[in-house]
Order: C-alpha cells, then structure tokens, then sequence
C-alpha cells in the first residue's frame, strides 16, 4: 500500500521540490488545439466561442455571416466539422524534439469545455465526437517515445464562466448540453454579467473539475500540469485535494512531477509561477516560466490571417529568461485538419538548429551572479507586458553558467574581427580566466583582462544566426 507523502494543506504541498528535469531542460512546447480551431477567428481565437455569443464583438459578427445567428447554430454544432483529419502526433513529436524542447504536450481541456482526451468523466470529448481520436493519450505516447517529458495544460476551471447561461435563446442555456457549456446558473440576469458578478461555482461543477484532472494523471501520468488563471477561483479545498493527490502518485510512480500556475492560483512556495505573454526585468531568486505564443498578438489558436514572430525574438526571448531564472514555455496553434502550419514549422526548425549548436549555454544552466548587460532595458516585468517592443543590440549580453564554464551570449553580431569589451567580467580575477571561444568556431578567441572589463576579439566570420555565445572556461 503507498504511503501518502503529501497532505491536502499548503504548508504539506510547499515541500515539494522543482524537478532537475525542468531546471536542466528550459523549453516546451505546447498547442492550443480544439474545436476553436474550425471558425479560426481571431483576434484570440480560443475565445470564439466566448464572443460568438456576445453582440457587437468581432467573433460575433463572423459567426453570424459565415454560420448564422448562434441561436441556430451554436458551438456545439462545430464539433462534427473538427474532423482533424491529418493530425499525426509523431509528426508533431518530431517537430517539438527538433525544435529543441524538452517537453511538450497539448492543452487537454480549454474554456469551452471539451475535452481532448478519452474521458468516462465529460461524454462531450475527442474520442467520442469530432475527431474519435485520444488526442492526450496519442501526443503522451509520441512524445515520450522521444525522451521529452509529458505536460498537459488545464483551462476549464474558466467553463464555469464562459458562456452566458441566462440567454435563453442560445443552446448553452439548454441543460442537455451542460457537460459542454457547463451547469446552468444566473438564469435570472436580465444583462450580461462580468464574471465576478455570477455566482460561485457549485459543488457539481467543483467536483467535475476535480475529476477530469484526476483522470488525466491516471491515464496520461503527466511530468507537468499548467493551470490556466481560472485556478484562482476554485475554491482552495479542491485545489489542495487534487496537488496532493498528483504529487503523491507522482512520487508512487518515482517520478519528478510539478504544476504550473498564475498569479496567486496556489500560496508561494512550490510549483512555477507562469508570466502569460511576460517575463521578468531582473534576475530573480524565484524560478518562473513564460508561456508565450509563436504568433504575434497572442492568438494562441490557429486563426485567419495569422502573423508570426521572428526566429531571433524567440531565440532571443528564451536567452533572456534563462539568463533571469526563467523557463520558456512556446505555443503553437494547429490548423483544425491537424497541419501545423508551415512559418511556424520553420520558425522552430530555426530554434532548433541555433540550440544544436549553442544548446550547452541554455540547457543545464543556472544564471550567473548578473543576468547581462548592454542598453536596451526592459521598463515592464510580470505577465502580459510584450506589447512593450524590446528590440537587442551587439552591445545586449546576457550570462549563463554550467560548472567551471561562464556563458556570455551576445544578442547581436558585432562585426568580423571587432574587439568588444564585457564590462561585467571586470569583476573575474586576472588570473580566474583559462580560455576564451565561441561556440561554432575552431580554436580560441583573442583576449585580454583590464579594468574595463575582459575583451574578446570576434572571429573573422558568423558561426550562425541570431546571437552569438561566447564560451569562458574559468578555473
């Protein structure tokens, strides 16, 4: 019989460690991918089925032109279109390994309330309906046959919220349809209610909550569960019954599992606090991670019209947060026919082949006594801050360091044969440093150490794109 090691209360949970797996690994990926994915209707467009009910917002507007008024065809009648019918989660396995994560895996449930893996808990889910196909289990099984670990991300604590159960007029106030839409409740609002406004989930929709997750780590047995912001609002006794009962069948199975979570979803202490299209300005004594979208603006499901960010801001965006003590979690939206599409195919092949060359400055790594230097300075730190443009200069170095090795990572090509300075090493011994090279160059580097700091002189050509590691070997 095992022997529960964690109680249901915080200060049992906050003993839990941080896995070396994530400490060593920094990078994964993860997909926004779901019956969402049919409209593909931005600007968000895991929120569609938010908005398509809502009069006078975008969504609303597509919905009504291209399916018609939602009190004749509401969210429910998508499911048979997400057929997903060139989903192949090896290929999406083999893409995220190139890409250089080193772990992946989907969203199992988002706001709208279908689940995206063969559950006995919600009949409206994936195996069942739309695809007929475990998508949890199928990704679970692809990406371990790969050496990454397993993460599955939970947004339905939101369903309780998402739809507007008070109009009558729409399916989602019909009770045949609350495993999707959630329990009716506020049947009595004349107006749209903000979601502070509703009542507080019941003991029904609490207890449902519960038990898919339950589900999902027996079934799946995931290294890593994120939870979206709506952890918030449930209240405190379930989210302490289903932490402890993941870390104990974590530890039943001698595995390092651990949560991610938002703002103060869970009292400080354990997990990784999770900055949503954000990051820290500084160095930080607490880990943290990024999720962030490979789309600019934040799509987080495929959508129409799509743009994507460069390959030198992902690259330089990962840098960055290791350098501070951070983790980067990148999404990726499927097409609803399961294609990934090919710019964000290219983006992370790109990712990949700068870390096959620089991947011993990120992975394994612990930051240095300064996260860097140069002068481009981030003015906003916390989630939801990349609407500030940062945009780095050859003078933009950021640390990292793995036993006798310090990493200094320029966020811009100097120029062939240019002598730099980093001010920052001032502070070695004169007699500290052993070597100087760059990853992706033969031999060593011209160097020299004097008060302003150490200077290295640049190779007589790029060993790659996007930045540029420079490798001291100290003693």
């Amino acid at each position: 019989m095992n022997r529960e090691i964690y109680e249901p209360y915080w200060n049992s949970l906050r003993l839990h460690p941080v896995p070396r797996w994530l400490d060593e690994g920094k990078i994964g990926i993860y997909t926004h991918w779901g019956v969402y994915s049919v409209p593909a209707c931005g600007p968000n467009g895991t929120w569609y089925p938010y908005n398509m009910y809502r009069e006078g917002t975008q969504q609303y507007e597509y919905h009504v032109q291209h399916y018609g008024h939602p009190s004749k065809f509401g969210y429910k009648d998508f499911i048979p279109m997400f057929k997903a019918e060139k989903f192949d989660p090896e290929e999406w396995a083999e893409l995220f390994k190139a890409a250089g994560a080193r772990f992946a895996g989907p969203v199992a449930e988002h706001h709208d309330g279908f689940s995206m893996w063969d559950s006995d808990v919600n009949e409206w889910n994936a195996a069942r309906m739309g695809p007929q196909r475990d998508v949890v289990g199928e990704l679970e099984k692809a990406i371990r046959k790969r050496g990454m670990k397993f993460m599955v991300a939970f947004h339905h604590a939101e369903n309780w919220w998402f739809y507007p159960h008070w109009k009558k007029e729409f399916d989602v106030s019909d009770p045949k349809y609350s495993g999707l839409y959630g329990p009716i409740h506020d049947q009595d609002a004349t107006l749209d209610l903000e979601w502070e406004d509703q009542e507080p989930p019941n003991e029904e929709f609490l207890e449902k909550w519960k038990e898919k997750i339950r589900e999902v780590i027996d079934k799946y047995k995931p290294d890593l569960i994120w939870f979206d912001f709506g952890l918030d609002y449930i209240q405190e006794k379930y989210k302490r019954e289903i932490i402890a009962y993941y870390f104990n069948k974590a530890s039943e199975w001698n595995m390092e599992g651990t949560i991610c979570y938002k703002g103060h979803g869970v009292p400080p202490g354990f997990g990784i606090v999770d900055y949503e299209l954000g990051r820290e300005s500084e160095l930080t004594y607490h880990r943290w991670i990024t999720d962030t979208d490979i789309a600019i603006g934040g799509r987080w499901s495929y959508v129409y019209g799509i743009e994507y960010k460069s390959t030198t801001w992902l690259i330089h965006y990962l840098i960055d947060n290791v350098s501070k003590n951070g983790y980067l979690l990148l999404n990726v939206g499927p097409k609803a026919s399961g294609e990934i599409p090919e710019q964000a195919k290219q983006r992370l092949l790109e990712m990949g082949e700068w870390l096959k060359l620089n991947g011993e400055a990120i992975y394994g790594t612990s930051p240095w006594v300064v996260y860097g230097e140069g002068p481009t300075k981030m003015r906003l730190r916390g989630a939801f801050t990349e609407s500030e443009e940062v945009f780095y200069t050859p003078e933009d170095i950021r640390f990292t360091v793995k036993n006798n090795v310090l990493y200094a990572i320029l966020l811009g090509w100097p120029g062939e044969g240019r002598e730099i300075t980093i001010k920052s090493l001032r502070r070695l011994y004169p007699r500290e440093v052993h070597s100087v090279s760059m990853l992706g160059i033969d031999g060593e580097l011209k160097w020299s150490q004097s008060k302003e700091g150490l200077k290295v002189k640049m190779p007589n050509e790029k060993p790659c794109e996007h930045a540029y590691v420079i490798k001291i070997e100290r003693e």
